[in-house]
C-alpha cells in the first residue's frame, strides 16, 4: 500500500482563542495531503487532467476522530493512504501523529470526475485508471 507522510507546523492562524487548532483545519490539511499523495505516487494534477481526462477528485464525505490536541507550534505528522479503490469512488485515510501518538484519524471518500461526452456542461464520474490502482494498492 502506498503511504506518503508529510511534517505539518502548526501555525498561529491554525489555532482558535484556545490555543489549540481549529478543527476545519485539520480538514484543510487532509485536502493538501491527499493532493500531496497523488503527487508523489507520479500523478499531478497536470497529468490528471490532460493523461486521464479528469477535471477532479472532489470529496463527497469526510469526517475525523480527534485523540490528542495541537497548538501553535507544534510539529505534527500526516500520514495518508488510499485505503480502498472502487470504480470510480475511493477512500483515504489520514493517521495524524504527534511525536508518536496517534492524535487524529480522519477519512475522506472521493470520486473522480470528468465531463460528461455527451453534455460537456455536465460532470460523471470516471473509472479509476488501473496503472493508478496499481500504484496505490501495490496490485
Amino acid at each position: 500500500m502506498f503511504v506518503n507522510r508529510r511534517e505539518v507546523q502548526i501555525q498561529w492562524g491554525d489555532c482558535d482563542p484556545a490555543n489549540i487548532v481549529y478543527y476545519p483545519r485539520y480538514f484543510a490539511m487532509f485536502d493538501d495531503s491527499t493532493s500531496t499523495l497523488f503527487e508523489v505516487a507520479g500523478f499531478s494534477k497536470q497529468d490528471l487532467v490532460r493523461k486521464y481526462g479528469l477535471v477532479g477528485i472532489p470529496m463527497v464525505d469526510t469526517r475525523a476522530e480527534f485523540y490528542i490536541p495541537s497548538t501553535y507550534g507544534d510539529w505534527i505528522t500526516i500520514e495518508t493512504r488510499i485505503e480502498s479503490i472502487k470504480r470510480s469512488s475511493f477512500e483515504v485515510k489520514h493517521n495524524v501523529y504527534k511525536g508518536e501518538a496517534l492524535a487524529i484519524e480522519g477519512y475522506e471518500t472521493r470520486v473522480l470526475v470528468a465531463r460528461d461526452p455527451v453534455n460537456p456542461d455536465k460532470l460523471r464520474s470516471a473509472p479509476f485508471p488501473q496503472e493508478m490502482v496499481a500504484k496505490f494498492t501495490g496490485a
